[in-house]
């Protein structure tokens, strides 16, 4: 079962952490399932940017984008070369270390 290594993050997970996930599991769900609240606002059907992860290890490993995906990521703040949107980003059986960044396109979102 593969691991994801999640990079610290002041709102998400402040001192980092990993988590396993079966392989054919997107990184959001995996990290959904572990109690890491990763924004999702289009409810994982590729329709925003909220759950945009960069990937720092593993980026090969995992399948590979979609013409959806890409144009979605061009929306994405703070894109690089190894960005995905978690929620298209499916496990294979290597370890990936991510990072979430800082900020997503909805950073103005309402506390509860």
């Amino acid at each position: 079962m593969p691991t994801i290594h999640i990079l610290p993050h002041p709102e998400y997970c402040p001192q980092g952490t990993q988590v396993s996930a079966p392989a054919g599991t997107s990184i959001c769900e995996a990290l959904l399932d572990n109690n890491i609240p990763i924004e999702h606002a289009c409810d994982m059907v590729c329709a925003c940017t909220t759950c945009h992860v960069i990937v720092r290890e593993g980026f090969d490993s995992l399948n590979e984008l979609d013409e959806n995906e890409e144009d979605m990521l061009d929306r994405a703040w703070g894109l690089e070369p190894q960005s995905r949107l978690s929620c298209q980003a499916i496990l294979a059986q290597k370890d990936v270390t991510i990072e979430i960044p800082k900020y997503s396109i909805n950073h103005a979102k309402e506390k509860h």
